[in-house]
């Protein structure tokens, strides 16, 4: 890994993801170079097509680079296998999603506890971790409601309690407001610099520059590569 920083969460070099349909290749990626500080608030946007959707499944080990590196906490990451990067996934990257993804027969608390069931972490330990995830997003006192019994914004906070609650090093959102109102939408950032200043790294995917700009720093891709790269004037508090 070429940085010597303490700080460097993710560094990729020269990342292409390349898929072929038929007789025709296409070019997702196309040698995106970036480093991601530990504790940093970061937007990457880009239109229809651009490559932020398979960035984003490269960065939660979701799939694999064509070619090129990744590296974790200093990990080369794109050379591993299947159980090293579900291994990484369960215990790195806490997901959200725009479809929030939860089951809708079980509480909220029930949602937020399975990642540690599957990790099988002790039930004492699970309810402990399960409420401290649920009060940070404000949701504790609604922790035995099921999700057709919570609005949007309330869903989609347990869905961030539930990445939350394995203390992952990065938080990954995939349009995480795109099914909420611009008022809940705009509770749910809140709640995301909330996360922030407490000490996580946050990554968001999002078309919306309004979203965009509340992150520190925003990468823009445009047919496979880096458009901009930029900070955004915010502290992310």
């Amino acid at each position: 890994m070429p940085e010597s920083e303490n700080n460097v969460l993710i560094s990729t070099e020269d990342l292409w993801k390349v898929y072929q349909l038929g007789e025709q290749e296409v070019k997702a990626l196309q040698g995106v170079t970036f480093t991601i500080s530990q504790n940093e608030f970061l937007a990457i946007m880009g239109p229809s097509g651009s490559g932020k959707s398979t960035l984003m499944n490269l960065l939660g080990c979701l799939d694999t680079p064509t070619k090129g590196n990744f590296y974790l906490k200093g990990r080369l990451v794109s050379a591993m296998n299947e159980n090293e990067l579900a291994h990484i996934r369960n215990r790195e990257i806490g997901f959200v999603f725009q479809v929030f993804n939860l089951l809708p027969r079980a509480t909220a608390f029930h949602n937020v506890e399975l990642p540690l069931i599957y990790k099988g972490t002790k039930k004492k330990e699970r309810r402990e971790k399960a409420l401290s995830a649920l009060d940070m997003v404000e949701m504790e006192g609604r922790m035995n409601h099921r999700p057709p019994e919570l609005s949007g914004g309330e869903r989609q906070r347990v869905a961030i309690a539930r990445a939350l609650v394995n203390e992952p090093s990065i938080l990954l959102a995939d349009e995480p407001t795109g099914n909420l109102d611009s008022k809940t939408g705009q509770e749910i950032l809140r709640l995301f610099k909330k996360i922030h200043s407490e000490g996580n790294t946050i990554i968001i995917v999002t078309h919306d520059k309004d979203i965009a700009t509340q992150a520190q720093r925003i990468i823009c891709l445009r047919d496979g590569m880096i458009e901009r790269d930029e900070k955004t004037g915010e502290t992310g508090e």
